[in-house]
């Protein structure tokens, strides 16, 4: 049942999705595609950062660094005419694992606080080596005149990179399902939880913690490689500490450890923040006190308002509590 109830929701979910396209067009209001192309996007961003947040339970507060690694390798390899879709994919890709695996391997040494800095040393070295490289804008960012190529599609518009986000999204929820329920996934998990006891068990933590965060990285290189085509810009801004953040956070409002949270939390955030910028010059001082209340009221953020609208089942006997950390594990 519970599967069933699953893919009815991720059907729904994308079905939804798949309609923005449609409707933006029938209301002639092209803007909505472009803003929900940036939706998915982060989403898939998000997503992958859940799977090193939510899993394993590391706060990489420096994720940003591998957008940043997406977006430059569209920008400058298009710089000097390269706008095959493929090599830049591929470019993309091999910079996401040698970086990921010598700033992952520099990391997990540490945990805790010690993580989070490390993380965020990088991405920030990252930041100033781009603003100090002026040949490729320095801090004014790098257009980008050529889209990516694949052949028989071009990465050209709002709508190409709105289809390609929202296909790879769906590809990686599907992924994601199948992958915290297999033998790789689940010795993860328990990284979190145990560590001393996945170590007695014979497995390497570190290795297993190394190979999450090296492929964590790949998949949010590919959301940045995305976000060039969607902005047709590279710029530092994409790599800044703010950027690390939104996608934490946009993890923390729709679940941690969720599959779908992260498509949850990056619209929830994204709108929110559209929506204030509408109403305010001062957004932050609204947004910044909602965020805070979700991330108050309970360890899978939106279930409480599921709570709220469900209504409690007659039982015959006591209710029987159900362990936290068993919802989690079974969140989506």
């Amino acid at each position: 049942m519970f599967r069933k109830k699953s893919a009815v929701w991720i059907a729904a979910l994308f079905f939804v999705l798949a309609c923005i396209p449609f409707v933006a067009h029938a209301l002639d209001e092209p803007f909505y595609v472009t803003f929900f192309a940036r939706v998915l996007v982060y989403a898939l961003a998000a997503c992958a950062l859940n799977v090193v947040l939510g899993l394993a339970g590391l706060v990489s507060f420096g994720h940003a660094m591998f957008i940043g690694l997406g977006c430059y390798t569209v920008g400058i390899l298009s710089y000097y005419g390269i706008d095959n879709g493929w090599i830049q994919l591929l470019v993309c890709i091999a910079a996401c694992v040698v970086v990921g695996v010598l700033v992952g391997t520099v990391c997990l040494r540490t945990s805790g606080i010690g993580f989070i800095m490390i993380t965020l040393a990088f991405s920030q070295m990252l930041y100033f080596l781009m603003i100090s490289l002026t040949e490729f804008g320095g801090d004014d960012g790098l257009n980008i005149y050529q889209p990516s190529d694949f052949g028989f599609f071009q990465l050209d518009g709002s709508s190409e990179v709105y289809w390609a986000a929202w296909a790879l999204l769906l590809a990686l929820v599907v992924f994601l399902l199948r992958f915290r329920v297999s033998p790789f996934g689940m010795v993860l998990r328990a990284t979190h939880i145990n560590p001393r006891r996945v170590d007695a068990f014979g497995y390497s933590v570190f290795g297993v913690q190394l190979a999450s965060y090296v492929m964590s990285g790949v998949i949010t290189g590919i959301a940045g490689f995305l976000l060039a085509n969607l902005t047709a810009f590279a710029s530092p801004s994409y790599i800044a500490w703010h950027v690390s953040g939104e996608l934490i956070v946009m993890v923390v409002i729709g679940g941690i450890g969720a599959v779908t949270g992260p498509i949850v939390g990056a619209l929830a955030f994204l709108v929110m923040e559209d929506v204030l910028k509408g109403w305010t010059s001062h957004w932050m001082l609204i947004m910044g006190p909602i965020i805070v209340l979700i991330a108050l009221l309970g360890r899978n953020q939106f279930a409480w308002l599921k709570a709220c609208l469900k209504r409690p089942a007659p039982s015959a006997g006591p209710a029987r509590p159900i362990a936290s950390s068993s919802v989690a594990g079974e969140s989506l």
